[in-house]
């Protein structure tokens, strides 16, 4: 089992500093005349279930996401959800679904191991990553360099590890393999591949 070290004070920075630019963006976009601001990623609850696959997302390690559809939701997303909140057990997940759908979420937030202190551990054979749950451990995907199909896996099985510090991501690929993929590049084919 691999822990990483506690934050230093540039990683606690660095957190910060995405957090300031994230809403920056927000209020920027405010500012211009758009609609609503996307809100904050919020805590994932114990008895919350994948909205993709139906799993309990608590109950799997990996990388976990979270989206918002503001003023129109996906069909098959329940009518009483506040702010269209969508959630999910996996980065996987949270891709198929958003890609898969009309239409697009407003914001959509994944798990960003440059902010936690993750640790690995063999589950039958396999290496996986822990999960994290708090709100605080989420970014906006627009920031996020996934590591994708290296030896770590999520509950989907392949995963994509996500990291707000491009170096972070690519110390893990150095250790784990993989290969570096921004957001803007993930697509439906890639993620069904893992």
């Amino acid at each position: 089992m691999r822990s990483r070290e506690p934050l230093s004070t540039e990683q606690s920075r660095r957190t910060f500093l995405s957090a300031a630019a994230a809403g920056s963006v927000v209020l920027v976009a405010g500012c211009l005349g758009e609609e609503t601001a996307v809100p904050d990623p919020v805590d994932i609850e114990d008895d919350q279930a994948c909205d993709q696959c139906n799993m309990r997302i608590a109950m799997h390690p990996g990388p976990v996401g979270q989206a918002y559809y503001l003023d129109d939701m996906p069909a098959d997303l329940p009518d009483d959800r506040e702010d269209g909140h969508a959630r999910f057990c996996s980065a996987w997940c949270t891709y198929v679904y958003t890609l898969e759908r009309d239409p697009s979420p407003a914001g959509t937030y994944t798990t960003d191991y440059s902010s936690v202190d993750y640790q690995l551990q063999t589950d039958g054979g396999t290496t996986v990553i822990d999960a994290h749950f708090d709100a605080e451990a989420f970014a906006d995907v627009e920031g996020v360099t996934y590591v994708v199909g290296s030896a770590v896996e999520g509950a989907m099985g392949g995963s994509l590890i996500g990291f707000t510090d491009r170096g972070d991501a690519e110390a893990f690929a150095d250790d784990h393999g993989g290969d570096l993929v921004e957001h803007g590049d993930v697509t439906l084919e890639l993620v069904r591949g893992l």
